[in-house]
C-alpha cells in the first residue's frame, strides 16, 4: 500500500476552506428551516449540535506569523478528538458533552496586579482588535499533534489594555467551574478550577495568542469556547479553555497539571523532544490524520522563541 506523505497531497484533493464552510451553511440553514426527523437524523452523520451551536462567522484577516506549508487538520478532527477534562476523560467526550456550556453572556475579569480592575465583555474582547487567522501546530505531551487555523489575536496587545503593574511577573488563567455546565466537573479529580500561567515575557511574545474561534467561525463548546489561548511552542496543557479570570502576579502561580503530576508536569512545558514523559517518549509524535509518526521539533518548531530560555536548564524546567 502507498502512503502518501502530506507534500505529496495536490492542493486540488484538500477541501477548500470556503467550500467546507459553504458545506455548513447549509446545514445550518437546514436546521433553522426545521427539517424532516428521517433528514435530520442523516444530518447528524455530519454536523453534531455543537458544530450548529458554534457556527458564528468571523471576519478574519491573514497573520504573516502564520505556519506555512503545512496541510491543516481536518475541521471534524479538530472538533471530536479533545482534551477538556471539565467535559469528561476521554478525547470524544468533549464533544458529545460540552453542548450545556452557555457562553453568553460571558465575561473575563482582570484580577491583582493592574493600576484598575476590570471586567471584559466578551464580545468587547472579540471588537478590541482586528481577529487574525493564525496557522499553528499545536502539540499535546501525548504524542499526538494537529495544524489548527486559530482565529484570534496577539495576547500581548489584550494585556496592555490590562494595564498591568511593573511589579507583574507572570499571569495567570482561570478557566470557568460551574458544575451546572459542566456535569462532569465532580467526576475527575483535578484541582477546580483549571489553572495556567506564563511568565510576562512568554505572554507578551507575539507567537501567544488570545483564540476566539477557527476555521473562521467562532470556537465550538469542546474547543475552549468563548475564548482560550494558544502557546503554540508549548505542549496543549499550557493552552487554558473558556477563560473567565486572568490575574496579574509577582509570583509563579499555580497551573493544574503541576500541581496534579508535578513529577510529569512542570511549569514551563515547552516542547523539548529530549525529555521523556515518564510513561513515554516525546521524540516523535503522530499528526492525527497521518499513518507515521514524525520527529518533535524543539519548541514545537518555533524557534523564535529559543531566547526567552537563555542560560535556562530546559530539561530541569520542564
Amino acid at each position: 500500500m502507498l502512503i502518501r506523505k502530506p507534500a505529496d497531497i495536490p492542493s486540488s484533493e484538500i477541501t477548500p476552506k470556503d467550500t467546507y464552510l459553504n458545506r455548513r451553511k447549509f446545514m445550518l440553514g437546514a436546521a433553522a428551516l426545521g427539517v424532516a426527523a428521517a433528514g435530520a437524523e442523516r444530518l447528524s452523520h455530519f454536523a453534531t449540535p455543537n458544530e450548529v451551536m458554534a457556527a458564528t462567522k468571523l471576519t478574519t484577516v491573514k497573520s504573516p506569523l502564520s505556519t506555512t506549508g503545512e496541510t491543516l487538520t481536518t475541521y471534524k478532527d479538530i472538533t471530536t478528538y479533545n482534551n477538556f477534562y471539565e467535559f469528561g476523560y476521554e478525547k470524544s467526550d468533549p464533544s458529545e458533552n460540552a453542548h450545556t456550556l452557555q457562553t453568553r453572556p460571558w465575561s473575563v475579569s482582570i484580577e491583582g496586579l493592574v493600576k484598575k480592575p476590570q471586567t471584559f465583555d466578551i464580545d468587547s474582547m472579540l471588537r478590541y482588535r482586528p481577529q487574525e487567522e493564525r496557522v499553528f501546530r499545536h502539540r499535546c505531551v501525548e504524542a499526538w499533534s494537529m495544524v489548527i487555523p486559530w482565529v484570534g489575536y496577539s495576547l500581548g496587545e489584550f494585556i496592555k489594555a490590562c494595564n498591568p503593574l511593573p511589579s507583574a511577573k507572570y499571569v495567570q488563567f482561570l478557566s470557568l467551574a460551574d458544575p451546572k455546565q459542566m456535569p462532569l466537573l465532580k467526576s475527575v479529580a483535578l484541582d477546580w478550577p483549571y489553572s495556567e500561567g506564563l511568565r510576562m515575557d512568554e505572554a507578551m511574545h507575539p507567537l501567544a495568542t488570545l483564540a476566539f474561534g477557527l476555521y473562521g467561525e467562532a470556537l465550538p463548546n469542546q474547543d475552549g469556547a468563548p475564548l482560550r489561548v494558544i502557546v503554540p511552542w508549548k505542549y496543549g496543557f499550557k493552552s487554558g479553555k473558556a477563560i473567565v479570570r486572568i490575574r496579574f502576579t509577582d509570583s509563579q502561580p499555580r497551573n493544574t497539571w503541576n500541581v496534579m503530576a508535578p513529577n510529569e508536569y512542570g511549569f514551563y512545558a515547552n516542547v523539548n523532544p529530549n525529555v521523556d514523559h515518564p510513561r513515554w517518549s516525546q521524540a516523535k509524535e503522530r499528526r492525527l490524520g497521518e499513518f507515521l509518526k514524525r520527529p518533535t521539533l524543539m519548541f514545537n518548531g518555533y524557534d523564535q522563541v529559543a531566547s526567552l530560555y537563555s542560560g535556562m536548564d530546559l530539561r530541569k524546567n520542564f
